[in-house]
């Protein structure tokens, strides 16, 4: 069983929708952010701008356009089941992005990562984290028209609103564009000041050979610098984290960064991950099995479909498309992140939350199973040229024996004669 799955059926096992123990909901939330910090801060250490640049051809306009299609039927879904257009919305994006924990034990498992087509898969996959990174920048403004709790508005949306009212920028209008310009700002700032200076800490503090201390330090980056992206710029701490992994990914003591990190994001993404499914209601099987079916058709079917024909779209062979769409037919930990703020925004009901958590928990459950079955087919396709022409070399096999009995023969003669020198025959 993979291990997110384990996880999150955990959660469901302490959680307050089964009988037996209940754990303590407050606490595991609170845990859960700071895994929500390290496990984006991890995403943000694997995000390579120089392997999205080669791949951006298909990449960029693929994974853009399976985003689209599985955001439609999701929110199609949504409608027919009675949601507003914003909750569908939301729930269809959390049905579109694929797990980065999953996709790239799937790939390192298969030694697929450094292929051409693990590249693509993983390139496509930066993809659609940045933009559920823009989509996690955009919601909490645009709560209020996505059918959710409208966020109070700030001073200076207020102050910006009264300026620019007479050509028709409303109050919504301008939070989200101070919203966009303070997340503009802070990523201007990580590529232009902490592309120099977190590498130059990290190097600073590696030259004291303190195991101890440099792991303090990766972490005192990653923390602070999420923090101080939610209180000077007010975007999320998952924003934040992304940001200082990626900026941390270009340095040379990165590898280093990931190794030291490593157990410590590990037992807080697994907190998060519990929490997750102790929010999970199973009753959501039994009263709302149709919808769950949908969800599940969404994740595994729909979406590799759509990335199939993308891929060979762009002239990509077919055992490509194939990987591609086996890798991204799952959700993981942006799914949960998202679909967990339109339920605090109040954009979706809880229900979608429960579909999303169900959904996942299968997907996981069943990515294996699609690996396994593509696994299958190559060895099968590798033993095919062998078995077809294993009839034709029938007859060559049979002159092969009549050749070698002759040749047999002289061999005996010189295997003889070199025995002859080392024991000579007695004289006289």
């Amino acid at each position: 069983m993979p291990l997110i799955a384990g996880y999150l059926l955990a959660g469901v096992v302490i959680g307050p929708f089964t009988p037996g123990y209940v754990a303590d909901m407050g606490l595991a939330t609170e845990l859960a952010e700071l895994g929500v910090i390290l496990l984006m801060f991890g995403v943000g250490l694997h995000f390579s701008p120089r392997d999205l640049m080669a791949v951006k051809a298909i990449a960029v306009p693929g994974a853009i356009g399976q985003i689209a299609v599985a955001t439609a039927f999701g929110t199609a879904m949504g409608w027919a089941m009675g949601w507003s257009l914003g909750a569908g919305l939301i729930f269809g994006l959390a049905l579109s992005v694929a797990s980065t924990v999953v996709l790239l034990r799937a790939m390192q498992d298969r030694d697929l990562v450094t292929t051409d087509k693990g590249r693509v898969a993983v390139g496509w996959l930066i993809v659609e984290d940045l933009v559920m990174v823009l989509a996690l920048v955009l919601i909490p403004p645009l709560a209020g028209l996505l059918g959710g709790t409208a966020m109070p508005v700030a001073e200076e949306a207020e102050a910006m609103a009264e300026v620019t009212g007479n050509i028709g920028i409303g109050p919504i209008a301008a939070t989200v564009m101070i919203t966009l310009a303070k997340a503009a700002a802070f990523v201007a700032l990580m590529l232009i000041v902490g592309q120099r200076v977190v590498p130059w800490v990290l190097h600073f503090v590696a030259q004291t050979r303190s195991r101890e201390l440099f792991r303090l330090a990766v972490l005192a980056i990653a923390l602070g610098v999420a923090y101080g992206a939610t209180y000077f710029f007010g975007v999320s701490f998952a924003l934040g984290a992304f940001f200082a992994g990626m900026v941390m990914s270009s340095s040379t003591l990165s590898q280093q960064a990931m190794r030291e990190t490593l157990p410590l994001r590990d037992a807080f993404a697994v907190l998060f991950f519990v929490s997750v499914g102790m929010l999970f209601n199973p009753g959501v099987i039994l009263s709302s099995p149709l919808a769950l079916v949908g969800t599940v058709a969404i994740i595994i079917f729909v979406k590799s479909v759509a990335a199939y024909y993308i891929v060979q779209a762009f002239g990509h062979g077919h055992d490509k498309a194939l990987t591609i769409a086996a890798s991204l037919a799952q959700i993981g930990e942006f799914s949960f992140i998202l679909i967990s703020m339109g339920v605090s925004l109040d954009i979706v009901p809880e229900t979608a939350r429960d579909l999303v958590v169900a959904g996942a928990m299968i997907s996981i459950l069943a990515n294996p199973l699609l690996f396994h079955l593509l696994d299958r087919r190559d060895t099968r396709k590798a033993t095919a040229p062998r078995s077809t022409s294993s009839p034709p070399r029938a007859d060559p096999a049979t002159s092969d024996e009549v050749i070698e009995e002759p040749s047999a023969k002289p061999a005996a003669p010189s295997g003889v004669s070199a025995t002859l020198p080392s024991s000579p025959p007695p004289a006289g």
